[in-house]
């Protein structure tokens, strides 16, 4: 029997229903246009699938997809934000919040947030956790502008990002670029909020320290709570992937990101039969396919995505792992759905 963890289920809040409503959407709508039953806006949690449906719906009622991400975005009330996002809202300055944003986002899958700040920049990239379907535009385009929207509440000031980056097409791009106040990119590699990064030390004047004194503590301690529940080979897998990038990630850094020493990492990997560097090679080997299967990626690239410096080191894994090379791989990969894809698309003869 599959184990259910905690990322099978995405809690909706009131609030989200509300929201819709004072744009003159009914939630009964939504329901009937995603395919669900009429009882879903009562339900405190849902599965991917039918959050991805009811984002979905949203887009196509709407219409639009830009216009409806900045109406949403900024429609909502900030006194009815759940929990993990109010505490976002009273942090000390906009990095604090942003920090706070991208650690409590894993009480509420599917999507999850990358803070890299660099030189001038601070970039917040959107990945999908424990899974692979990506998720509707208007997701995409909500979860970004409501970064801003934080900075923007928070600070009190008209603040701007550097560059946006979607991966699909968001509608009107006109719309965005005035909302965001910088450069829309459509058809990128992934989902990316750019900001300034002097910004991220403004203050905020909603800062409420005794209110924090009482959220942390609790948030914290559910967060401690769905990890343990958690598989932690999965956790160190999807943990690993998102780092692999340019470099190979040692434990240490790993059992930083899951907020535990390497050593309590280590005895939780024992006690699942496993170990790190073992993970690190399932892991190298599942994104090395993944990565394979995109012809728009050149084998180098594929290297340096996994952690290779060099395409002879990835050569040589590669061949341990299929017994082939990457490039025979590929070809045989893409012959084989090109013949997957002409075969369901044949008439069928009685």
């Amino acid at each position: 029997m599959k184990k259910t963890h905690t990322s099978d289920h995405i809690k909706i809040t009131p609030g989200f229903w509300t929201g819709l409503h004072v744009l003159g959407i009914s939630a009964h709508d939504v329901a009937h246009k995603a395919r669900l039953p009429l009882n879903i806006m009562t339900e405190a949690v849902v599965t991917p699938a039918q959050y991805f449906a009811i984002w979905q719906a949203y887009s196509d009622l709407i219409g639009d997809t830009a216009k409806g991400i900045i109406k949403l975005a900024t429609v909502f009330e900030t006194a009815k934000y759940p929990p993990t996002v109010l505490a976002t809202y009273h942090a000390r300055n906009y990095r604090d919040a942003l920090n706070r944003m991208a650690r409590y986002k894993q009480l509420c899958p599917p999507e999850t947030l990358r803070i890299t700040e660099e030189g001038e920049h601070c970039t917040i990239e959107l990945e999908w956790l424990y899974t692979e379907q990506p998720g509707p535009p208007m997701l995409i385009g909500i979860t970004l502008a409501c970064l801003l929207e934080l900075g923007r509440r928070g600070t009190g000031q008209p603040l701007t990002a550097q560059l946006v980056e979607f991966s699909q097409s968001m509608g009107d791009v006109q719309v965005l670029e005035a909302y965001f106040g910088c450069r829309i990119r459509i058809d990128a590699k992934c989902n990316r909020l750019t900001l300034h990064r002097r910004d991220l030390n403004l203050s905020f004047v909603s800062y409420n320290e005794e209110l924090l004194e009482i959220l942390t503590p609790v948030l914290d301690r559910s967060l401690a709570e769905q990890q343990r529940n958690c598989s932690i080979t999965e956790m160190v897998k999807w943990t690993i992937k998102r780092s692999l990038t340019g470099g190979r990630p040692d434990i240490e850094a790993i059992a930083k990101e899951l907020n535990m020493s390497d050593r309590t990492l280590q005895r939780r990997l024992t006690d699942q039969n496993t170990n790190f560097k073992h993970l690190l090679t399932q892991a190298r080997h599942e994104q090395a396919r993944k990565y394979l299967a995109d012809p728009s990626l050149d084998i180098k690239e594929v290297a340096f995505l996994i952690g290779y410096e060099d395409q002879n080191s990835f050569y040589r894994a590669f061949r341990l792992w299929e017994g082939d090379t990457p490039l025979n791989w590929r070809t045989k990969h893409l012959a084989a759905n090109s013949i997957s894809e002409g075969q369901l698309g044949r008439p069928s003869i009685h």
